[in-house]
């Protein structure tokens, strides 16, 4: 009871409750006047933001209550989730995020993984209530999907899911196999910010080269017969983008531009992290070499995150979307 009283008070003054409280009513003020809702667009990420602290602040007050009652269970459970919150205050750890799927070694194996990994990240987005939408999707020959790319709509979205880049391994009996045999396949997470156009990184129009092409279909009578879909080259890094999903060229080039941004915010702190290993020893590039889950389905159920040491044999719940313990578990080892 003392240690959950302690990890509370501690909590509480870091929260600071009395600045969320003063944020709120600046803009409960602003949202008054005549003129709040003439940038819809404005409007609305400020109508968000308030909604999101006035959730901060209803949480840390509910814990303050059930301290005080006694009821120290409920209070830690409530405790742990305002705990990952303060984890969660690095550059952009608030924003939106990015994320993409690759398929890796494996071949069929490896594409029809991208699509299970697809579906338990689309599952955690819903236990979230953060929508999602599709950019990019490229689907596999035979079966599953090659690669695809989504944007997450939610407070906190990249700070939650930004340890999940790197590859993913899965082991198991392939069901592409006639002999049914144990296969193993990768596949590569990488997850990015959402930048804003206000930020430091700066996009030259003539760094860029558009190419517009058809969108891939799947024929019918929804077979594209205008060149909407977008590819995108960052001359200076070479760095290629495609953005196909939307039914709008422009809605392309804007999601393309959103993944160029936070593309090129990572190649910077890629770069200053690897300047601050090289001094202490260990750097390691995010990249094919570094696995950081194993999800065994034979002859064994396990997932396990080989960083943090974390397992567990329920194997259903996370490819349903239950990935909060091993995304927690990182956060406290930031």
């Amino acid at each position: 009871m003392n240690e959950i009283k302690e990890r509370a008070d501690k909590l509480l003054e870091k929260f600071n409750i009395f600045q969320k409280k003063s944020d709120i009513k600046v803009l409960e003020q602003e949202s008054l006047g005549p003129s709040f809702w003439k940038d819809h667009k404005s409007a609305a990420s400020k109508m968000k933001n308030l909604a999101n602290l006035q959730k901060e602040v209803g949480d840390a007050e509910k814990l303050k209550e059930l301290v005080a009652a006694g009821n120290y269970k409920d209070a830690e459970i409530l405790l742990n989730r305002l705990e990952v919150l303060l984890y969660l205050s690095n550059a952009y750890d608030e924003a939106n995020a990015i994320l993409s799927i690759h398929a890796g070694q494996g071949g069929v194996e490896a594409m029809d993984f991208v699509q299970m990994l697809y579906r338990m990240y689309t599952r955690y987005l819903e236990r979230k209530d953060w929508k999602y939408e599709l950019i990019e999707e490229t689907q596999g020959e035979e079966a599953g999907i090659k690669s695809l790319t989504i944007s997450i709509d939610g407070k906190y979205s990249y700070g939650y899911l930004k340890r999940e880049s790197g590859v993913h391994r899965l082991v198991r009996l392939s069901p592409f196999n006639a002999d049914n045999l144990r296969h193993t396949s990768f596949a590569l997470v990488e997850v990015m910010p959402e930048i804003g156009e206000d930020s430091k990184i700066i996009i030259k129009e003539d760094d860029l080269e558009w190419d517009f092409y058809r969108s891939s279909s799947k024929g019918g009578q929804n077979v594209q017969k205008v060149s909407t879909a977008v590819r995108l080259k960052h001359k200076p890094t070479g760095i290629i983008i495609t953005a196909q999903a939307q039914r709008y060229q422009g809605q392309n080039r804007e999601y393309a531009l959103k993944m160029l941004r936070a593309k090129l915010w990572i190649l910077r702190e890629e770069e200053r992290k690897k300047e601050e290993q090289r001094l202490k020893g260990g750097y390691k590039t995010p990249g094919w070499g570094n696995q950081i889950r194993s999800y065994v389905l034979h002859p064994y159920h396990m997932v396990k995150d080989l960083r943090t040491g974390y397992e567990t044999t329920n194997t259903e719940a996370v490819f349903d979307g239950d990935l909060d313990s091993f995304i927690d578990e990182e956060l406290r080892k930031l």
